[in-house]
């Protein structure tokens, strides 16, 4: 078995935030339209959170609704859902295989993650140059102008991708998904959307992003509220907090995000938290076009050596665990690793961080001693960074922060600990505590994250071959063969997935692994004739023990998060990363392909073939 070493990249794309809840909160199945009539219209860019309009560029970044006569009705070799980095990636590989593809896209434009999300301070925490698509027509004509990109840029690269690969032509944007059902005699899904597409295709992916769905807690006494409350993923369009008193609901990654932006602006900044999030050092700076161009020779050396990599970033781990270095080494080399910035002091510390609770005691204990200098007011210095830890160290998202401990700090912004004073309800003013006093508010701010890995795929009418909905197939649990397919669902293929390294990984990194595999899987397919693949159950089990079994050996069980999704009440909390790593996560798919082992294989001529899954796999 591969050891499963300690230092694991967290997922290098927007991600949402956990916020626990109290005794009898459920979770609602709704979006944020139908909480606040000031929701924004989906669909429109953001301005700064000054209230400044955007740029004529992001005003370009509008399309528009009507569905083409010819669009209404479509037949294809391969239909892709989704219009983020998974879907663009898929549909330009496809088309240069010489495939007939077409892709729908909720939103009114590309993007995936980065349409939706607008709010102010929104950026990705994956480091140029690795956030972006290795395809040398785009990055040889494209340059980052921040080490971390926000989400405007992000927005201005899709359409520079856009201009350069054509993509739009192929992909038909406000086409909500709403049903797909599999015709078993035919070998064909027929897929459907809200604005009245209809489509057939062999080959169905699913290019959701596991970051999507809005998660919103039913808060007592929410719909009494009177004043604004707008989720971090549906943020409205000029919304300005200048003078206003804001309550920010959440401390994940997004709410660190908010924080930095609103508590300079706010005149009263009240932020509602569990556990704090462990932030580490950004290293933000900006990127002359000069040093970009300079990088344009090594770049494709660089996502090649990403792909081998375990993260998706070619770096070499540390060998050694944190009691074989001295602690005058230790101390030194944690020095070194928290100046570098980025995921450093996460993904190249100790190999034994996430093994061994001692060792990341150690780190937890540097991290806090860094943070609590940066924090001047004792009790909340006491919240955010406690002597005792709140959790095991990189054990659930970490953070990329700039000034967030120094807004933290500053006289206007207030912290709540909910473990100690939960909410009661909501009033038409604010929000009462268990300590009875009303907070009076504005605006509140929902950064209460995702319905994480899942929620996309169970709420879109998507169906097995016997008709049962896939929210019926997983409410008891996650079940997929190699984070690529679901038994039952024949040549349907996720990307961006569960049971995948997803949330460990940089994100364009994995992604264009998957897609590969798949669009390999399905040439060999189609060059063996074959009408149907799916893999069989026993095979799922094989791969969910296989991936419980190597969490279990390291501290992750013991933390709930996104991360095993455990963020939303009633769902069941499981392990959904696969911790080999990006290039153990490929050999082992791809050791699948010789005789098609663990599918189920129906031939143009009607033919089953059914193979066991390998004995063992690369990870264990």
């Amino acid at each position: 078995m591969t050891e499963v070493m300690a230092p694991l990249d967290t997922m290098a794309s927007l991600e949402g935030d956990m916020l626990g809840v109290s005794d009898g909160v459920s979770v609602v199945d709704k979006d944020m339209a139908a909480i606040s009539e000031a929701a924004a219209v989906e669909g429109q860019p953001t301005t700064g959170i000054d209230g400044d309009k955007t740029s004529p560029e992001q005003e370009e970044l509008k399309t528009g609704t009507t569905i083409p006569e010819e669009k209404k009705q479509m037949d294809v070799d391969v239909l892709v859902v989704g219009g983020g980095f998974s879907g663009i990636s898929a549909i330009h590989k496809l088309r240069q295989r010489g495939y007939n593809v077409q892709g729908l896209e909720a939103g009114s434009d590309l993007g995936g993650v980065w349409y939706w999300n607008r709010y102010p301070g929104a950026r990705v925490d994956s480091e140029s140059p690795f956030y972006q698509l290795s395809i040398p027509e785009v990055y040889n004509t494209w340059n980052f102008s921040k080490r971390f990109p926000d989400h405007f840029e992000l927005r201005r690269y899709m359409a520079h991708v856009d201009k350069v690969l054509d993509l739009k032509k192929d992909i038909q944007f406000n086409a909500r998904v709403n049903s797909a059902t599999f015709d078993t005699e035919k070998g064909r899904w027929t897929v459907t959307t809200e604005a009245g597409h209809t489509a057939t295709c062999k080959y169905l992916m699913l290019c959701c992003g596991v970051l999507h769905r809005r998660y919103i807690p039913d808060f007592a006494g929410l719909s009494d509220y009177k004043g604004e409350i707008h989720h971090s993923g549906f943020w409205p369009e000029g919304l300005d907090v200048k003078g206003k008193k804001v309550a920010l609901i959440g401390a994940g990654a997004t709410a660190v995000q908010i924080t930095q932006e609103v508590g300079k602006l706010a005149e009263q900044l009240t932020i509602f938290l569990r556990r704090p999030s462990m932030g580490m050092p950004m290293g933000q700076r900006d990127l002359s076009e000069s040093e970009s161009l300079g990088w344009r020779t090594y770049l494709g050396a660089l996502f090649a050596e990403g792909r081998k990599s375990r993260s998706g970033f070619p770096g070499l781990s540390m060998t050694k665990g944190v009691f074989d270095a001295s602690p005058e080494e230790r101390e030194t080399y944690f020095e070194d690793l928290w100046s570098r910035g980025a995921f450093n002091y996460q993904s190249y510390n100790y190999k034994d961080m996430v093994l061994d609770k001692q060792a990341n005691r150690v780190i937890y204990d540097f991290w806090a001693k860094k943070i609590r200098a940066r924090i001047t007011d004792p009790v909340k210095q006491e919240i955010m960074a406690p002597i005792e830890p709140p959790y095991l160290f990189g054990t659930k998202r970490n953070p990329l922060v700039h000034d967030y401990y120094e807004i933290i700090d500053q006289p206007n912004v207030e912290l709540v600990n909910l473990t100690k004073n939960p909410l009661k309800t909501f009033t038409e003013k604010g929000m009462v505590m268990s300590d009875d006093k009303l907070r009076e508010f504005d605006i509140v701010i929902l950064a209460t994250g995702f319905d994480s890995f899942t929620g996309s795929l169970t709420n879109m009418g998507l169906k097995n071959k016997d008709g049962k909905d896939m929210r019926e197939v997983w409410k008891d649990g996650v079940w997929t063969y190699l984070g690529l397919q679901t038994a039952g669902f024949p040549n349907m293929f996720q990307v961006f997935s569960p049971q995948a390294p997803t949330a460990l990984t940089n994100g364009p990194s994995l992604l264009e692994c998957q897609v590969d595999i798949v669009c390999d899987a399905i040439d060999k397919l189609e060059a063996e004739g074959v009408k149907s693949i799916e893999p069989q159950h026993k095979s799922e089990i094989q791969w969910k023990e296989m991936i419980q079994v190597s969490t279990d050996r390291t501290l992750f069980p013991l933390t709930n998060s996104w991360w095993n999704t455990s963020n939303v009440p009633g769902k069941k909390a499981e392990s959904m990363n696969y911790l080999g790593g990006i290039a153990l996560y490929e050999k082992d798919c791809r050791s699948t392909f010789d005789g098609w082992k663990g599918f189920e294989i129906i031939t143009k001529d009607g033919k089953v073939q059914q193979e066991d899954p390998p004995k063992r796999f690369a990870l264990g």
